[in-house]
């Protein structure tokens, strides 16, 4: 099976939970622990350190923006995947900005939560263009500076701004140098260097800053 992969389920429903666990341990994941509270998801990760957390948005006593933003403030910190029933929500865009590798919907094919999982392990942000376009375009606030991802892009090259601007529109690395006339190897060193310097996890936070910072305005 490779590598392991460890990984904490966090959703109020034991259904959902069960469900889960039942897809990824036949695909030879270690589902090391479950929680049905933030609260209760914060502690699984300190005790156990997975690799990944699937994180369901609205829990009791804590929900999952609360028990996001504590999981992915500490040192070394596992990869996030929210858990919603609706992909335009406010909740979820909040997450994305506090760090979260991406979400996933509830109805998941059992094939595609453990892609899902498996890329974001792997240091990938589960991007899917279009609903995190819309989701982006939605909820974004361009300019606000309590935004906890209000960057200054002062600090890029003009090409890096071209690309972050590509990255936002949802092209991939192999789209981005085809569009711009170079090789994916140098796309892929300017999108190492765009998230340097804004302080930055994944693409999906750079989507976030393209549009907050009005780099990028809704279509």
């Amino acid at each position: 099976m490779g590598e392991s992969l460890r990984v904490v389920i966090a959703d109020d429903q034991a259904l959902v939970r069960a469900g889960f666990r039942m897809i990824l341990t036949a695909d030879g994941i270690d589902v090391v622990a479950e929680a049905q509270d933030g609260a209760e998801a914060v502690e699984a990760v300190r005790r156990t350190g997975p690799d990944v957390v699937l994180l369901d948005v609205r829990m009791p006593n804590m929900d999952g923006i609360e028990a996001a933003r504590r999981i992915l403030d500490a040192a070394d910190p596992p990869r996030v995947i929210m858990l919603t029933t609706f992909d335009l929500d406010n909740y979820v865009y909040a997450a994305l900005g506090l760090g979260a590798s991406g979400f996933l919907l509830k109805d998941v094919t059992p094939e595609y939560l453990v892609v899902a999982i498996r890329t974001v392990r792997d240091g990938e942000a589960l991007l899917a263009p279009s609903i995190t376009r819309r989701l982006v375009e939605r909820f974004a606030r361009p300019g606000t500076r309590e935004s906890p991802l209000h960057r200054d892009l002062a600090a890029l090259t003009p090409r890096e701004r071209e690309v972050l601007t590509l990255v936002a529109q949802g092209l991939s690395n192999v789209e981005i140098a085809g569009r711009l006339f170079l090789s994916e190897a140098t796309v892929k060193t300017h999108v190492a260097r765009i998230l340097a310097k804004l302080g930055l996890r994944d693409r999906v936070q750079a989507v976030v800053v393209a549009y907050e910072t009005r780099l990028i305005t809704p279509s």
